[in-house]
């Protein structure tokens, strides 16, 4: 996966906006107003890209245990949220299935009217 495939992966998702609301270089994705998937793009350019996604706390802690790529959220709480690592051993398959799962469960948070307003 590339920066590009990453971008059209999450803005496919209903209701996803991008935002740089830190600094110029976090690429931010939200649904609802949310963050589900966040970026640097400096890490893209030296060829050393991760993501920090949304997890359930059990789950964050299974993942982590199994894959070597799955680590603390950086900069995050490191109890909701991992940092996954690119050219790892976790393959694009499952980079797109813990988006998912990130971007599912920031849209389960919303309100009922925000959800419904997405859909």
């Amino acid at each position: 996966m590339n920066i590009q495939q990453l971008y059209e992966f999450c803005l496919s998702k209903k209701g996803v906006t991008e935002h740089f609301p830190f600094d110029e270089d976090t690429l931010v994705f939200k649904v609802g107003g949310k963050m589900f998937c966040l970026t640097s793009l400096q890490q893209w350019e030296k060829d050393e890209p991760s993501l920090n996604l949304k997890c359930d706390p059990d789950r964050a802690e299974e993942l982590r245990a199994e894959y070597e790529a799955i680590q603390p959220g950086y900069h995050m709480s490191k109890k909701h949220w991992n940092t996954v690592r690119f050219h790892s051993d976790v393959n694009d398959k499952m980079m797109c299935d813990l988006i998912n799962d990130s971007y599912d469960l920031v849209f389960s948070s919303l309100t009922k009217k925000i959800q419904a307003e997405i859909q």
